[in-house]
């Protein structure tokens, strides 16, 4: 059988003050030809429909628009779980009928571990759910980590689990190892919101959602798809796409990508203000990308944002690196109180602190003969 695994939607979606959702229709409607293209038996969404877990109506319309298409127009299965941006009870509204036409959208944890059967395919859906909700459903006082909670429920998947069928798992967790973003909310503080790939060893396959890029990780069965989009800088670099899983009766799978393509990429620009505002330079760019931009001017710059908007309309993000190398060189002026040290060498130390520049051997006199004056109490001005 033939399936469609994605993940990490997040319509709703705010980034720097800038709705998605323009952006996530477009690829939505890309997804939609993917999957009338491809005829997969099932489309697999493994958690975060959502951003939030009370999601803007238009993102509530979008979804519902593009759910009934897959499932009702172009009648695909459809197998899906809550991610932890999700509200389980709103994914869970409508649960009991969504089933008879092969829509499996599961938003609370229960004590049933029975699996959706799909040509021949075993599907189990463990929506994402807090340690102590795990404990409570199963009756565990033993479990209070995310690998407790993880281990506990495919305990029970084992119990009835055939493995001479091939078995999915559908699951939204961060797996140890895992490449993180900024758009990722943390599951818990240390490392207790991890979980080790071995626990999915007994499944042919584990659709897995919450970590942004589908190299995420390397395992053989264990997989990612990876966002819908862009939803931080630091995922500029990231490749976007979704897994297309092809199974066979034993369990054995191929695995190929399909990438989706925004009209607005998310990335990353850097140079000085008047290159950027080159018409040489710009005239090759894709002006209209959301931007983060870094410039490299020393000294005062008037209004660069406004400047920088007049070409590139959707800049999110600007800064300057003199400001970022500065910063991370800033030491405290206290421990540079306390040195027993000449008024030339302590303003050496905090030039070479303050800024990025070379204090010249030009710029050493001028400066000795500024002190000298000072303290002879002579006018510099």
């Amino acid at each position: 059988m033939k399936f469609i695994h994605t993940a990490d939607w997040h319509l709703g979606k705010l980034v720097h003050g800038v709705y998605m959702t323009n952006n996530q229709r477009e690829v939505l409607e890309q997804f939609i030809e993917v999957v009338a293209e491809e005829k997969p038996d099932a489309v697999v969404i493994a958690g975060d429909l959502y951003d939030r877990s009370v999601p803007p109506t238009d993102a509530v319309e979008l979804l519902d628009e593009i759910l009934f298409k897959i499932n009702v127009e172009l009648k695909t299965p459809v197998v899906a779980i809550a991610g932890n941006h999700d509200s389980a009870e709103r994914l869970s509204f409508g649960s009991s009928w969504y089933k008879h036409s092969q829509f499996y959208l599961t938003g609370k944890l229960t004590n049933s571990f029975e699996p959706v059967r799909i040509n021949g395919v075993n599907f189990y859906l463990l929506p994402y759910a807090e340690p102590g909700v795990v404990r409570q459903v199963l009756g565990d006082d033993s479990i209070h980590s995310h690998q407790e909670a993880m281990k506990a429920m495919i305990g029970k998947i084992e119990e009835n689990l055939n493995p001479n069928e091939p078995n999915v798992l559908v699951g939204h967790a961060f797996v140890l190892g895992g490449q993180t973003s900024d758009s990722e909310r943390v599951l818990s503080v240390g490392g207790s919101g991890c979980v080790g790939a071995e626990l999915f060893e007994p499944f042919s396959y584990t659709a897995l959602g919450h970590l942004h890029s589908p190299d995420a990780i390397k395992h053989d069965k264990v997989k990612y798809s990876g966002s819908l989009l862009k939803y931080s800088f630091s995922e500029a670099k990231q490749r976007k796409s979704i897994s297309i899983i092809e199974m066979d009766e034993k369990g054995d799978f191929s695995h190929r990508y399909r990438s989706l393509a925004p009209t607005h990429d998310m990335r990353e620009l850097e140079g000085h203000l008047e290159e950027l505002l080159d018409p040489q330079f710009y005239e090759k760019e894709r002006t209209h990308d959301y931007l983060k931009i870094t410039l490299l001017d020393e000294g005062a710059l008037i209004d660069p944002i406004n400047k920088l908007r007049q070409v590139y309309p959707n800049v999110l993000h600007l800064e300057r690196k003199l400001d970022m190398t500065d910063l991370k060189k800033k030491q405290s002026l206290q421990a540079i109180r306390s040195e027993k040290k000449s008024e030339i060498e302590l303003f050496e130390q905090f030039y070479t602190e303050m800024t990025t520049s070379e204090f010249s051997t030009h710029k050493k006199e001028a400066m000795v003969e500024i002190i000298e004056k000072v303290m002879k109490g002579v006018g510099v001005g």
